[in-house]
């Protein structure tokens, strides 16, 4: 894989509105179009299913740390409170089930491939909600891989989406 096609495709795994569901499309098209062996595509799969489980550790430090310092800034501010509002609705849909299905409801709200359903979102809930940390990474990491594997089919024709 050309590399430059492989760091565009790391930088889409890791962006909060692409993730892995625009990622995951463009390197196995990539690979497909240049008659990668099974095992490339394989890998590539694996690859960007991990830096998106990664990217959720940078999420929590970045919100723990980095987050109430940056509020200080008009524009991050401005762009922290659209973000917000959008997930808001989200967020309580999530917390009206989570007393009844536990770490499972947010497992299958990251796992689901639609956009701002991901590890980047799931993360915010988790911490917003103040839910215990390693239940959540590990529900997390569970719902990225589900979508990994999602989309890595629906990729290869495998699977098909009827909306």
């Amino acid at each position: 894989m050309d590399i430059n096609q492989l760091l565009l495709a790391i930088i889409f795994t890791i962006l909060p509105i692409s993730e892995l569901r625009i990622g995951m499309p463009f390197a196995i098209n990539y690979a497909l179009d240049n008659n990668l062996s099974i095992f490339a595509i394989i890998m590539i799969i694996i690859l960007i299913i991990l830096i998106n489980i990664l990217v959720v550790f940078f999420i929590f430090w970045f919100l723990d740390t980095l987050h109430h310092g940056l509020l200080n800034i008009k524009s991050y501010k401005r762009f922290y409170k659209a973000y917000l509002r959008r997930i808001q609705k989200k967020v309580d849909k999530f917390e009206a089930r989570y007393e009844t299905y536990g770490m499972i409801a947010l497992t299958l709200f990251v796992a689901v491939p639609l956009p701002g359903t991901g590890a980047w979102t799931g993360s915010l809930v988790a911490w917003l909600l103040e839910l215990e940390r390693k239940e959540s990474i590990i529900a997390i990491a569970i719902g990225v891989i589900i979508a990994g594997i999602i989309i890595s089919l629906a990729s290869l024709g495998i699977i098909t989406f009827f909306f």
